[in-house]
């Protein structure tokens, strides 16, 4: 049987499962892919690369798991050495990641570290560029998201932590790396179809990431100047361990991503091209764009 790859042709509608009948054992907060039941793909097996990365040095916030995983092992074997970023609870999935990223050749290393703090951002950047030498590439992909019912029950600590996570740290991580990028750079920030089409019980996250989306414009035009691009991708439903940690409401884990058009949730690994096709040369003439990854629940 031959194996499949991302440059495989197959109906996109049965690419992964429909449905996930184990998905309501629900994990603490942070999640861990480890534990993550099912599993989901972040392309260890399928991503092949091109060589359309390198030569390229990438730092990318929330590397341990799902999308940052995702996108991690794609620029690796495109070619860019990496540096990943995460908390100290999520070691078991950073390690697993490392290796992986190790196995193809390229620098791969972890700086640990919470990106709320505005100084381990500053340092975080500055160790970044020390051990790959330079930074082009910043994907700002770290994110916070916990469902709350009620106004009434969302505090006040939740609502500044996840805008200090989701906001608060790509403002310090972006404004300290700046200076350390040449012209050519990318710079791409994870924000999501909430952005666009909020849900009930994520007024947080969806706020924040409606700010992320403004941000991306904003400074996309005040950076072009520098001849540095900066856009966004915009997920749709993705089964990352973020849903599985209270990301999602128990009872709507087995049909998550059924609402969309294609009928199912994404995985992480066909979000990845999107990142490295933003991040390449290929992408020159875009920027100040926010690209859809939505399984159809299309952006306006």
């Amino acid at each position: 049987m031959t194996e499949k790859n991302q440059y495989t042709m197959q109906d996109p509608r049965e690419q992964y499962p429909l449905h996930n009948p184990k998905a309501n054992d629900s994990q603490p907060e942070p999640a861990l892919d480890k534990k993550l039941d099912p599993k989901a793909d972040h392309g260890e097996e399928s991503y092949q690369g091109a060589g359309r990365l390198k030569g390229r040095k990438a730092l990318i916030t929330g590397g341990d798991s799902g999308i940052g995983r995702a996108v991690a092992i794609a620029f690796a074997r495109e070619g860019a050495d990496v540096v990943i970023n995460y908390l100290e609870s999520e070691e078991k999935d950073g390690a697993e990641t490392l290796k992986i990223l190790k196995d193809t050749g390229q620098q791969a290393y972890s700086i640990v570290g919470d990106i709320t703090d505005e100084k381990f951002c500053e340092s975080l950047v500055q160790q970044a560029a020390d051990k790959l030498g330079s930074i082009d590439i910043l994907v700002n992909n770290a994110g916070k998201q916990q469902f709350v019912k009620e106004l009434a029950d969302l505090t006040t600590e939740q609502f500044q932590k996840t805008y200090a996570t989701n906001i608060f740290a790509m403002f310090w991580i972006t404004k300290a790396a700046v200076p350390l990028m040449p012209a050519g750079a990318s710079i791409i920030n994870t924000t999501s179809i909430q952005s666009y089409q909020p849900s009930p019980g994520l007024l947080d996250y969806s706020s924040t990431k409606g700010a992320i989306t403004a941000f991306t414009k904003s400074l996309a035009k005040m950076l072009i100047e520098k001849g540095i691009r900066v856009n966004g991708v915009a997920p749709g439903p993705i089964w990352t361990p973020l849903q599985q940690s209270g990301g999602q409401p128990e009872e709507k884990l087995k049909e998550f991503g059924g609402q969309v058009p294609m009928g199912r949730a994404g995985q992480p690994a066909e979000l990845a091209p999107m990142y490295v096709y933003l991040a390449s040369q290929e992408s020159s003439y875009v920027t100040a764009e926010i690209m859809g990854v939505t399984g159809g629940g299309h952006l306006p």
